[in-house]
């Protein structure tokens, strides 16, 4: 699926993995789908452990729907890999 420059990978609706161009900012934002809040932690961690630098810890990001859980980290190249949890709330951008 295409959506105003991001790409999602996955069955339709139900995307796993969004790549989109940075703007303004990194050069490229993954997105992985998460199955818990718990991974949504983990994936922080081990980012942050891993060398990567915060570029948002976990939490709710409302703005985009009720349950949006994600967590974001710039890695080496300043690219910003996203995990996000989505809860009960079809997926999408």
């Amino acid at each position: 699926m295409s959506s105003g420059g991001a790409f999602g990978y996955g069955p339709e609706g139900r995307e796993d993995l969004w790549i989109a161009e940075g703007r303004p900012g990194p050069p490229l934002h993954i997105a992985l789908t998460a199955p818990s809040r718990a991974t949504v932690d983990a994936f922080h961690a081990a980012g942050l452990a891993a060398g990567g630098r915060d570029n948002g810890p976990p939490g709710l990001r409302e703005r985009y729907h009720p349950e949006y859980y994600a967590a974001y980290v710039l890695d080496p190249d300043g690219n910003n890999v996203e995990a996000v949890h989505h809860g009960s709330h079809p997926q999408g951008f």
